[in-house]
């Protein structure tokens, strides 16, 4: 199985009065063109996937459903482990894909670096590299995604993404 970790677009600051629920909390409009110029460039490197897990929190949603559009992913399906799971829980959820040839998902920082780590068996508890907000990690896990199973084949920052964009 093959594994996108996608970190959420450019989203609005944080902000208690205009957001005070952070799950509220959008993409700007940079945030959207970026990462929709980034998507197309998922969609040059033949990023395919089968199935599409986002986390329910606005700024992740929206990000996944600009893969939809953009990239050709297919619709999200909300994965709450992704908004306030750790990286063991949204293992079993990816285990859960199992039999699926790869899977997208979309999520937050600093958790997306734990998944990254605990799928590399990394003794670290998040991979040490700055993964920019739209930026994408691509794992590959022979069987059933668990704690050391993966290899990093892609660790691509959006800017990359979107110079292969058309």
């Amino acid at each position: 199985m093959e594994i996108y970790l996608v970190r959420h677009a450019i989203a609005a600051e944080r902000d208690a009065e205009a957001w005070p629920d952070d799950s509220l909390r959008p993409l700007t409009d940079r945030g959207r063109r970026r990462f929709r110029a980034a998507a197309r460039g998922l969609r040059v490197l033949g990023a395919v996937v089968e199935v599409s897990l986002a986390s329910p929190y606005a700024r992740a949603w929206e990000t996944a459903q600009i893969a939809q559009a953009e990239a050709g992913w297919p619709a999200p399906t909300p994965c709450e482990a992704l908004a306030i799971g750790n990286p063991a829980s949204v293992v079993r959820v990816l285990a859960e894909q199992r039999g699926r040839g790869s899977v997208g998902v979309v999520g937050h920082e600093p958790l997306l670096s734990e998944v990254l780590a605990y799928l590399l068996a990394s003794s670290a508890r998040a991979m040490a590299a700055e993964w920019k907000k739209g930026g994408v990690a691509r794992v590959r896990c022979l069987d059933a995604p668990a704690e050391g199973s993966g290899a990093l084949l892609e660790f691509l920052p959006p800017r990359v993404l979107r110079a292969l964009a058309p």
